[in-house]
């Protein structure tokens, strides 16, 4: 298991290790993802076996991956009783005080979104705490929590199957990386799992509205073109960087403002959809099918950023009067200095504002402001 990567360079060779057509081919690993736990215990050996087999002259590598990366682990959120020492009395969390008590770890899955233990559930659980005495705050018996490492022996594992029975597999993918970046430990946290799981349902009401079929081959506004392709460049960017955290957060931001301008272009949400497919594929794969295609959204070509689609071409100028702002100008970004005061001394607004008077100076900062001194 020490040098199985250099194997499965060429597998079926029956007479060596790994023949040097195939070492010369494949050369080392480009990219090897473990958790921190995996290098101590398996990777440690894998760069000793790759140096030594570099000393001996049989590869090329001194290292067997070029990067490596430890993903975080996904923490469980414990929930506790706490006894007192020598007894089977059990105090609520906000009573605890000075009292002597040991913290037990009790299933996660019979604590409420408001730390409430349900006792019924918790003493038929375990003998031990069917003839227990406790102690309510409130007539209630509030847990306490701790984050902790997922483990079964202390009950706060979360089970994925039902997570994707409610929200869906997709749903569980994208939250699992909108939790934070991935070299760090991340406590579960259910209750946000819902903003994901409506994120996707509001990417859906793009392509259907009022249960129609809604997308149409009209050509799309300009600043949806702009919302695309800076949606392209920044999730480009943060896969590079492994960032899916921030990928999330970029399609969040995409679709709220998509929604708002009420797109439904097919030029627009076809790109987009390739662009999602790695981060929810069973979604993206279902609607690339209700857009026509026959082949799978795998193979289809990745979205291109193009940088000429989001230059600003026109600016919102601030218009001011001795500095402070009265109205604003929708201008083109590609007029001068004097066309731009043209046309702010035609405007109606202007002379509103001066009532008569002549302006003592105009100051244009070109796809900035306009300040106009009386």
């Amino acid at each position: 298991s020490s040098w199985y990567f250099n194997r499965y360079m060429d597998a079926q060779n029956q007479k060596e290790w790994v023949g040097p057509a195939a070492l010369k081919y494949w050369k080392n690993v480009d990219f090897y993802m473990g958790g921190s736990e995996h290098a101590t215990g398996h990777l440690l050996y894998s760069r000793f076996w790759q140096k030594v087999l570099f000393d001996l002259g049989h590869v090329d590598h001194k290292e067997y991956a070029n990067k490596l990366v430890n993903q975080g682990m996904i923490l469980g959120n414990s929930a506790f009783v706490y006894r007192k020492k020598g007894t089977h009395t059990y105090v609520s969390k906000g009573l605890v005080g000075d009292a002597v008590v040991e913290p037990i770890h009790v299933d996660i899955s019979m604590v409420n979104a408001q730390d409430e233990l349900d006792l019924d559930a918790v003493k038929q659980w375990q003998q031990d705490f069917q003839q227990a005495e406790f102690i309510l705050e409130n007539k209630k018996y509030i847990v306490g929590r701790e984050v902790e490492k997922m483990s079964k022996s202390k009950y706060n594992v979360v089970n994925p199957d039902e997570i994707c029975d409610t929200y869906g597999a997709d749903t569980l993918r994208m939250y699992e990386m909108f939790l934070g970046p991935i070299e760090q430990d991340k406590p579960w946290n259910t209750a946000g799992i819902s903003g994901v799981h409506n994120f996707l349902k509001k990417f859906w009401r793009l392509f259907y509205h009022q249960n129609n079929w809604s997308v149409t081959d009209t050509p799309p506004q300009a600043e949806s073109l702009k919302i695309l392709h800076q949606t392209i460049k920044k999730v480009t960017e943060d896969l590079d960087r492994l960032s899916f955290n921030t990928c999330v957060s970029t399609f969040m931001i995409c679709i709220n403002e998509l929604t708002a301008l009420q797109c439904s272009n097919k030029s627009i949400l076809e790109p987009l959809l390739v662009l999602l497919s790695p981060f929810a594929p069973h979604f993206c794969e279902e609607l690339w099918e209700r857009l026509g295609h026959t082949q799978t959204i795998a193979f289809a070509p990745y979205p291109v950023y193009d940088a000429s689609k989001i230059i600003e071409k026109t600016k919102e100028y601030p218009v001011s009067f001795n500095g402070k702002m009265r109205f604003t100008l929708h201008l083109s970004l590609d007029l001068g200095v004097e066309e731009i005061k043209e046309i702010v001394m035609k405007e109606p607004r202007t002379s509103d504002q001066l009532k008569g008077a002549a302006p003592k100076k105009i100051i244009v900062v070109p796809g900035k402001i306009i300040n106009i001194v009386v």
